[in-house]
């Protein structure tokens, strides 16, 4: 849904397009499975297998030298934070009394940057060392 806000908001943008009632119900799409996805990376954030209240560190020991809990207790939850309230403002310039073309402008600048975080703090395969295999269990 990220995808298809990013589309609609640039070619109202570009195309001078007015904004609509559907634009606000495709921005709306995108918002709820952001907040729901959200709302369970908090729960493994604090209890899923590698999460805060599961692990416990040596005393004297810092997580920031961990390389895996570093990226899943800080670097990862941190940039899924910004990218969620990115789509959240994104979401809620379709409430702005502002021109439309503002409108698009804005919320594809924001959609592409919350896009833009989503990629770089997913677990890809071929990071080293916090990689996750495309399909778990295989």
């Amino acid at each position: 849904m990220l995808l298809v806000s990013i589309v609609k908001s640039y070619s109202g943008w570009k195309g001078k397009k007015v904004f609509t009632a559907g634009d606000r119900k495709t921005w709306l799409f995108t918002l709820i499975p952001a907040h729901i996805t959200f709302v369970l990376g908090l729960y493994q954030w604090l209890a899923g297998r590698l999460g805060i209240l599961k692990v416990d560190l040596p005393e004297g020991t810092s997580f920031m030298k961990d390389k895996v809990l570093r990226f899943y207790w800080l670097e990862h939850p941190l940039l899924m934070f910004i990218a969620i309230s990115l789509i959240t403002l994104g979401y809620g310039m379709s409430k702005k009394p502002v021109s439309d073309e503002v409108k698009f402008k804005k919320a594809f600048l924001f959609f592409f940057i919350a896009l833009v975080l989503i990629l770089v703090a997913v677990p890809w395969p071929f990071r080293d060392g916090v990689g996750r295999p495309w399909f778990p269990g295989m």
